[in-house]
């Protein structure tokens, strides 16, 4: 009778812990601005990488997951500068273990700074006037330095 008593207690601490979990999800979502779709999609992507079901992603692992929505942090040196940034956003304490909560900081983040393909539409036809294209010239007269080598680099 013990053993189903000490079962029973389990069962509810595990259900309690899946409930707070998933109210602090709709919390997080409704504050950081991210679809409910969005949410799923970060859900799934994180779990199918958390390989040992620990609910953290360690530093390859993360790494797969980024590269599987579409983030350019290969195994090349701009690639690992690039991981290398992300590391610090979403493990400042280095312990290499990134959480769910974490993932969906960054992600969160990184959606609402993003600009839709309409919004760059519209700052490029701002700044080419009407022509059909930009000078280094300009974008280093309209944009922070840093900025403007990056457009020109690419």
């Amino acid at each position: 009778m013990e053993h189903i008593r000490v079962g029973w207690e389990q069962l509810l601490t595990t259900i309690a812990r899946t409930i707070n979990e998933v109210e602090n999800q709709i919390l997080t979502r409704d504050a950081k601005g991210i679809s409910q779709e969005q949410l799923n999609e970060f859900r799934s992507s994180f779990n199918h990488f958390d390989k040992d079901h620990s609910g953290k992603l360690g530093p390859e692992e993360f790494k797969a997951c980024l590269i599987s929505l579409g983030y350019d942090v290969g195994n090349d040196q701009q690639g690992e500068a690039e991981f290398m940034r992300i590391m610090g956003v979403v493990d400042p304490n280095n312990t290499e273990e990134i959480s769910f909560q974490a993932f969906i900081d960054f992600m969160s983040q990184e959606t609402t700074d993003t600009d839709t393909a309409e919004q760059v539409m519209a700052s490029f036809k701002i700044l080419a006037g009407d022509k059909n294209y930009i000078t280094a010239e300009e974008l280093r007269r309209e944009l922070p330095p840093d900025q403007a080598d990056y457009c020109i680099a690419r």
